[in-house]
């Protein structure tokens, strides 16, 4: 099966694919590559789907409180 993909870098998952995840308009679906460099779409929370977002995973976690002003001047090296 062999779709085109757009300018802006989309691609339409085909209607047999959609049919099989059980996809409608609006899902969120993950991608991922196996090891052999295959692009693997996953629905959400199933078992295949990726961890979590090493983003999220740190989000929050700073311990101390810095004032805005205080730490652009620490950044910029200013006294």
């Amino acid at each position: 099966m062999s779709t085109v993909l757009t300018s802006k870098g989309q691609v339409t998952i085909p209607k047999q694919i959609r049919e099989a995840l059980h996809l409608a308009p609006g899902c969120v679906v993950d991608f991922s590559v196996n090891g052999e460099g295959d692009v693997v779409i996953h629905k959400p929370g199933t078992a295949q789907a990726a961890g979590p977002d090493r983003f999220e995973a740190a989000r929050g976690r700073a311990d101390i409180k810095w004032r805005t002003d205080d730490l652009m001047a620490l950044l910029r090296g200013e006294d």
